[in-house]
């Protein structure tokens, strides 16, 4: 059997965006490499319009390389655990794949198996909602994660105490990966689904929202977080770069999400509103 490969040169800060820009665009197995990334389809059955359109959104803002050739199938999945290395957040959160064995004990370990699903806790703007995550109250709260990739987010909910967590994303790869990473961590009161969150219905509010996603869809999606969260609920956003957090404010204040406190790692940010 014959694969597409798109073999993407682009500075590493920016290969997990990329790489869940060609989910969207229909590769479904990627492999990190030392200048970017590979993306991998069968035969030609991924959307050249859209690849066009992911690089344009980004050139401007990061040099890019896209090559595209064909190949004959292998394990790449098996290549890519190989690079994959544990990541500890602020010296507190372990995460890690199943095949790693930890060297020490850590107060929070999330077991991450990603298969390609966004989320592992390397990209800045995954860490940055870890490390934020653990500094907001979630014992028996009711938590939403929007376009939950891997889950991970939705992990470290359970981890920190939520009573219930309602995990989604367009993305079917990432849900059958995100009930496998929530099993694997034994977490209890996550629901995962597939889909949009105009499309989904949730049974009362929410007092924290977890978004890391990007600046469009951010900006596209605020009104509905703040319709979904309760009267002091907290939304915790990431996906987007340091200069990037001021518009994201601003539209939060028309809908009554105020800065509490922001974040910022390399070149990435996040952001946490209040309703109030």
């Amino acid at each position: 059997m014959f694969y597409t490969r798109l073999k993407v040169t682009c500075a590493s800060e920016f290969s997990e965006i990329l790489i869940a820009e060609m989910v969207e665009a229909g590769f479904d197995s990627f492999l990190e490499t030392d200048e970017g990334f590979e993306a991998y389809v069968e035969n030609e059955k991924f959307d050249l319009e859209q690849v066009s359109a992911v690089r344009k959104k980004y050139e401007h803002v990061n040099p890019l390389i896209f090559v595209q050739d064909r190949i004959q199938k292998k394990n790449w999945n098996e290549e890519w655990e190989r690079n994959l290395q544990p990541i500890v957040v602020d010296s507190t959160c372990l995460i890690r794949a199943e095949f790693h064995v930890p060297e020490k004990h850590y107060p929070y370990e999330i077991v991450i198996t990603p298969k390609m699903s966004f989320g592992t806790g390397h990209h800045p703007t995954t860490y940055l909602m870890i490390r934020n995550q653990m500094t907001i109250d979630h014992r028996q709260k009711r938590v939403m994660d929007a376009g939950c990739g891997t889950a991970i987010l939705s992990v470290m909910a359970s981890k920190l105490g939520a009573q219930h967590i309602e995990a989604f994303d367009v993305d079917e790869w990432s849900v059958i990966n995100g009930k496998e990473n929530i099993d694997n961590n034994r977490c209890a009161h996550i629901r995962i689904r597939q889909g949009k969150i105009e499309d989904l219905d949730f049974t009362g509010k929410f007092d924290i929202v977890l978004a890391n996603i990007n600046k469009n869809i951010l900006l596209l999606e605020l009104k509905t977080y703040a319709r979904y969260l309760a009267d002091g609920g907290k939304l915790l956003m990431s996906g987007f770069y340091s200069q990037d957090a001021d518009d994201l404010k601003k539209e939060g204040i028309r809908y009554g999400l105020h800065e509490v406190h922001r974040d910022e790692r390399e070149t990435w940010a996040t952001l946490l509103l209040e309703k109030k």
